[in-house]
């Protein structure tokens, strides 16, 4: 079912509201299926919203790079969000909980974009405008009530994203099979492979420059990618959050109850 205009700014106002106040709202698959068209419609009225307060945006991210996640929610196909740099905390920063629902971590990996993409062009492709790689982490945070949602509902609402943090910079090097390992505080939470993230972070590129073509989602010189989860996500509790990834690399952020100015997007 295709959303009319007024329904698709109705339900952004509302995971906006839910996002800014911290309060959760029932997904709309509880009142019958809608199209992914319609989904991504609602992301981009979303992200408007968001662009009228002052935030800019700075990046994309992957969701459902899992196999086993897509075999579970029946679909076939990653999912795109949008990155803001309201999201954006610095490696090593502060992340408060008090503006969030219910938060949750994950181990990602990071790419940088060298150059804007032409996606008029058929032959291009994210996969060639890399030029570094980093580790990152990334916090979600579902507007739904119990995270509790269907395809359609966690497309348009930005794919849950919150915040994210980026580890240093390096050089394009084969992803296809490190160890990941994250921790809060000296407690292992979490263990992994980036051969998690479809096997191989950079086919997540290949997929994306589809899904941005389709739904005519811009890719400009320096923005980001969140390649996806290379594990399971972990709820968030306070200390000291960090992602390792051997031969690339760790990032990390400080979680915190007490809001201050500037650290929770």
């Amino acid at each position: 079912m295709s959303l009319t205009d007024g329904e698709v700014t109705r339900l952004a106002h509302e995971l906006d509201d839910a996002q800014t106040s911290a309060r959760p709202v029932t997904g709309r698959s509880a009142h019958g299926d809608w199209d992914v068209p319609s989904a991504y419609r609602v992301q981009r009225c979303l992200l408007s919203r968001r662009r009228s307060r002052g935030e800019q945006p700075v990046g994309l991210k992957l969701g459902f790079t899992s196999r086993a996640k897509m075999r579970q929610m029946g679909v076939h196909d990653v999912i795109v969000g949008q990155l803001t740099d309201a999201m954006d905390i610095p490696d090593g920063g502060e992340l408060s909980l008090d503006r969030l629902i219910h938060p949750r971590v994950e181990p990602e990996v990071a790419f940088r974009i060298a150059r804007d993409v032409d996606l008029e062009d058929p032959r291009a492709s994210l996969a060639t405008a890399v030029d570094a790689v980093a580790p990152a982490l990334e916090i979600i945070d579902s507007r739904y009530r119990d995270f509790r949602f269907s395809y359609a509902d966690v497309i348009a609402d930005n794919t849950s994203a919150a915040a994210f943090v980026i580890g240093s910079w390096a050089p394009v090097r084969p992803l296809d099979n490190l160890a990941v390992r994250m921790t809060i505080g000296p407690r292992t939470v979490s263990v992994g492979t980036t051969g998690a993230i479809l096997g191989d972070p950079i086919r997540g590129l290949r997929l994306l420059t589809a899904i941005c073509r389709r739904h005519a989602i811009p890719v400009h010189a320096g923005d980001v990618v969140l390649a996806g989860a290379a594990t399971a996500a972990v709820p968030i509790t306070e200390g000291f959050v960090t992602a390792q990834v051997a031969d690339l690399g760790r990032a990390s952020v400080r979680v915190t109850r007490g809001r201050k100015g500037g650290d929770t997007p």
